[in-house]
Formats: structure tokens, C-alpha cells, sequence
């Protein structure tokens, strides 16, 4: 059974028929809620974006965290093939390779430089976007998170990138890889430009981690996350 749909049968049995009406309106009084009520709601869903989150930004950080893994795993792009098979040709792949070992671990930096920013998007969230949330699929929070707050994030990233792709020598390299690439003898070259596909690439393994994350959370709220995300987000399995 889909967990919203538990969450509702649990309330209409408990309330008749109004119980939509008086759960989604629940919370209001001082005495105390019942568990499921939108706060508690609201709560769980932050937990499990900040859970989520977290541990998407604490193992992508790690030395290895995109090199190592074969979904996210940062390469030139497919677009320049001709490129690095120009430069393989020449005995001199070798510049390739260091400079997407430096886009990775610019990434691996990066991932961990950003987790303020995305810890204070979800503070910013409301009960009714929780309410939708809770609605939705194994990767509805994350999904909320990214439509809400990439272009923000995006803003807040792009100088992280940089700078930290500075700080581990990317550019130094990859002006060696271009001015060595240039020097062939060929008859026209790219105008090649990374900085925005390695903002992209990372983002999208951060934000594909953290739905990783957030789906297994939601399979096992218990064990992987508290009583309180167990309590919105258990099954009857």
C-alpha cells in the first residue's frame, strides 16, 4: 500500500468521514496533536530531506565520492570525443585524464561546501508543501527540493564550483589540455567551455543521491531514520 493512502485509511477509520477535513486542519490547538497531524507531518519530511541530504552531501565529499562511482562519475563530454580521441592519437590522453580527475574532485569539494545551502531551503518549507509531499512518490521531497530551489542553488554553487576547481588546479590543467590540444595540427577546434557542465554534472549526482536516499528512508523510515519519520512513513509491509 502507497504511504499516503495508509496514512489516510489510518484517519478516515479512526474519524468517519470528516476525518480528511479534521486531519488536514489538526495541529491547531495547544493541548497537543495526535501523531500524523500536518506538524508532525511537516517535521518528517524536513527530517527526511535534511537525512536525505546529508548523507548525499557526506558521501559524495568524499575523496572518490564521483570518481569512484559509475553513476556519477564526472567525464568530458560525449560532444568531445573528437577531441580526446585527437589527443589519444597523439600519445597525449594522458592530459585527459588528469583534468577529469580535477572535475571530480572539484565536485567531491563542492558537494561538501554546499550542504548549508541546501539545509536552509528546507527550513524554509511549509506544512502545505509537506502535506503535498507526503502525497507523493519515493522521490517527491527531493523533486519539490530541486524544482523550488535549483535556480537559487545554482546561484549559491556556481562560485563554490569555481573556486574549489581553483583551488584544486583545475583551470591550470585544463589551459594545458587546450593550449596542447590547440597546438595539433588540425584544421578547426571547439571553443571548449566546462565550467557550467561540471556545475551540472554535479548537481545532478547530488540530487540523484540524495533521491537514492530518500527512497531507501522511506522503505525503512525505523531503522534508517526515527520514530517520528516510522510513524508518517511506515508501511503495513
Amino acid at each position: 500500500m502507497r504511504k499516503a493512502a495508509l496514512i489516510l485509511a489510518i484517519t478516515l477509520a479512526a474519524s468517519g468521514c470528516e476525518g480528511m477535513n479534521q486531519f488536514l486542519n489538526a495541529g491547531s490547538d495547544s493541548g497537543g496533536r495526535e501523531a500524523g497531524a500536518p506538524l508532525d507531518l511537516s517535521a518528517a519530511v524536513k527530517q527526511a530531506l535534511e537525512l536525505s541530504s546529508n548523507r548525499a552531501s557526506a558521501e559524495l565529499s568524499q575523496p572518490g565520492g564521483y570518481a569512484n562511482d559509475p553513476q556519477r562519475r564526472l567525464g568530458l563530454p560525449a560532444q568531445f570525443d573528437t577531441i580526446t580521441s585527437t589527443l589519444s592519437k597523439f600519445g597525449l590522453d594522458s592530459y585527459v585524464t588528469q583534468v577529469e580527475a580535477l572535475m571530480n574532485r572539484g565536485a567531491e569539494l563542492a558537494a561538501a561546501e554546499a550542504k548549508d545551502v541546501f539545509l536552509t531551503s528546507i527550513r524554509q518549507m511549509t506544512v502545505t508543501d509537506a502535506m503535498g509531499i507526503i502525497r507523493g512518490d519515493d522521490t517527491a521531497a527531493t523533486d519539490y527540493f530541486r524544482r523550488t530551489s535549483e535556480p537559487t542553488l545554482r546561484e549559491r554553487y556556481q562560485p563554490i564550483i569555481r573556486g574549489q576547481l581553483e583551488r584544486v588546479g583545475f583551470y591550470d590543467q585544463y589551459k594545458t589540455l587546450l593550449n596542447t590540444y590547440n597546438a595539433l595540427p588540425l584544421a578547426s577546434k571547439p571553443n571548449l567551455d566546462l565550467e557550467d557542465y561540471v556545475m551540472d554534472q554535479s548537481l545532478n549526482g547530488l540530487f540523484t543521491k540524495m533521491a537514492e536516499e530518500e527512497s531507501l528512508l522511506r522503505a525503512d523510515p525505523l531503522s534508517r531514520g526515527s520514530a517520528l519519520l516510522g510513524s508518517v512513513f511506515g508501511s503495513n509491509r
